[in-house]
């Protein structure tokens, strides 16, 4: 090492994980849409549960297309949502997955469990079966 000559590091932080659920001001009494901008992961499903299990709504429908990151605790917690809101006679679906949460739920077996439509207005429109 040279005389007089110093090595600074920058310091990078991983940008903190976020997401930020919107209950859309449409929203009634029997439908309740909310929509998800952000990554929903281990780092953010113990505030995202909360919000969704206290809504009292008939029908919930999550629209996905802002989310940018899904893993593992993230299908967890969209899974017991929706066996929580069934066993209470409530429904919920999901709406407009990005090509990265919609090959995750492809991969652990989800796509004929959970409700899934392309559009937020497909999902409104669906009827129970």
């Amino acid at each position: 090492m040279q005389a007089g000559r110093e090595f600074r590091y920058i310091q990078t932080l991983m940008p903190p994980f976020r997401l930020d659920i919107e209950k859309l001001p449409s929203s009634t009494e029997a439908l309740t849409i909310y929509t998800a901008n952000g990554k929903l992961s281990i780092e953010t499903v113990n505030e995202f549960l909360p919000k969704l299990r206290a809504e009292a709504a008939q029908r919930v429908i999550l629209d996905l297309a802002g989310v940018s990151f899904l893993d593992s605790a993230g299908v967890g917690a969209l899974v017991s949502l929706f066996v929580s809101r069934r066993n209470q006679g409530k429904e919920f679906g999901l709406a407009a997955l990005a090509p990265q949460s919609q090959a995750v739920v492809t991969v652990a077996g989800l796509q004929n469990l959970l409700p899934i439509y392309k559009t937020v207005e497909d999902a409104a429109a669906a009827k129970k079966a």
